[in-house]
């Protein structure tokens, strides 16, 4: 494909279906998924394809599919899925089934795992439905297929997988006690259609997301999801992204490190409640049993609210591999540093360090679209890694990105105000 082609229509489109920002996320995107495309088409010539790509929703699809690359697992940040327990336990009116939403769904760890806690917090069969929502239809076939291996289940606590799933041909697959509280479908934020009255989402988990919209994309995605929610409803958002609720509308419910919110309105009704439920002071100590209940249970959401951290991966080895990885970094052993990082990730899981360093050594030996690929997997597993943000917008200066470097160069600068430092 030819570089110099322009490609600001295909940005346009891009951005007007599924509200990707180029700013955000780097013209190099676009180019490599244009370039996928337009050899699987066998069409050579840009214009070419603008003529195909505009008159055939099926490969306008094909590219949302191509931009998009899903990086999710069960129970990623443990903290959103306790506070959702915690809210639905303290805000539930009556019996009615209670509606939640997973936008983006990704490849579907995220509503199965919404199913697994809710189910190991009591709340049964029939008492809820999830709504998962995608722009891409591949990632949406793999949901429903619903076929999982090692790199969906990480992190040291993985006991869920024993009680909600069975092994199958290349992988686990959640059993149908799970699956059937899930609904799957094709849309995006901006073009989702407002649900009214008993339809309101009680829960509507919107998580890394944001991060790939431009402000007034991010506004408008932020106003379409306060309509969606009912008027206590609770809003889940990234650790990059829980700056921006409270400019539209929302307020923090300051559950630790869930980054949740409700509608401002809400919040303020909500410090009448407290005194209420501390009234009858005798009933919380006839009820001092009550803490031995959980014993039999090893199920996290059904022993309290909010869980407790998550304990670090199975530490020794992965964080002595990592240090391995850095040493050689740091005496320039590049082509080591690479065959070290793919390692620690084949043994150990993908990490945000890991992909840190295998986006270095891929920068080192000019492979580009391979670092800047690498850098973007660190940055969707942790959002605030500064390195990864600063090597990725010096690659997209010498680039000539410079909306993407700036975009960047603004989150940087953000952090640094926000660590003090």
């Amino acid at each position: 494909m030819d570089e110099t082609a322009p490609i600001r229509d295909f940005e346009k489109l891009l951005r007007e279906t599924i509200g990707l920002s180029m700013e955000t996320v780097g013209a190099s995107v676009i180019r490599h998924a244009l370039k996928r495309r337009m050899t699987a088409c066998a069409i050579s010539d840009l214009h070419a394809y603008w003529a195909f790509v505009t008159s055939d929703t099926a490969e306008r699809q094909e590219l949302v599919d191509a931009v998009i690359v899903p990086e999710t697992w069960f129970f990623r940040d443990r903290e959103a899925f306790g506070a959702m327990i915690r809210h639905l336990r303290e805000n539930r009116a009556g019996n009615r089934p209670l509606k939640l939403l997973s936008l983006p769904c990704s490849t579907g760890e995220e509503p199965y795992s919404i199913a697994m806690a809710l189910l190991d917090a009591s709340f049964p069969n029939g008492s809820f439905q999830i709504d998962a929502v995608d722009v891409s239809s591949r990632n949406l076939v793999h949901a429903e297929r619903a076929i999982y291996g090692k790199n969906s289940f990480r992190g040291a606590d993985i006991a869920f997988r024993d009680r909600y799933f069975e092994a199958a041909e290349g992988g686990f697959r959640p059993h149908d006690s799970v699956r059937r509280h899930v609904r799957f479908r094709l849309g995006n934020v901006l073009a989702a259609a407002t649900p009214i009255g008993q339809e309101a989402y009680d829960v509507a988990f919107c998580r890394n997301l944001l991060i790939y919209f431009d402000r007034e994309t991010q506004g408008a995605a932020l106003i379409r999801l306060r309509q969606m929610l009912a008027d206590d409803g609770l809003l889940l958002v990234g650790p990059a992204e829980s700056g921006l609720p409270v400019l539209c509308g929302f307020a923090s419910v300051r559950f630790p490190r869930a980054f949740a919110f409700v509608k401002a309105a809400a919040a303020r009704v909500k410090p009448a409640e407290p005194p209420v439920a501390r009234k009858p002071r005798p009933a919380p100590v006839k009820a001092a049993p009550l803490p031995q209940a959980p014993k039999p249970t090893p199920r996290p959401f059904a022993q309290k609210a909010t869980p407790t951290p998550p304990s670090a991966p199975p530490p020794d080895r992965a964080a002595a591999s990592l240090a391995g990885i850095e040493r050689a970094a740091d005496a320039g052993r590049l082509t080591e540093v690479s065959a070290a990082a793919e390692r620690h990730i084949a043994e150990f899981g993908p990490s945000p360090d890991a992909f840190y360093w295998l986006g270095l050594a891929h920068d080192a030996a000019d492979a580009v679209e391979d670092a800047m690929r690498n850098y973007r997997k660190a940055l969707y597993l942790a959002p605030d890694h500064q390195r990864a943000l600063a090597q990725l917008r010096l690659l997209q200066q010498r680039q000539g990105d410079h909306g993407a470097a700036k975009a960047l160069a603004d989150r940087l600068d953000r952090l640094a105000k926000r660590s003090g430092t």
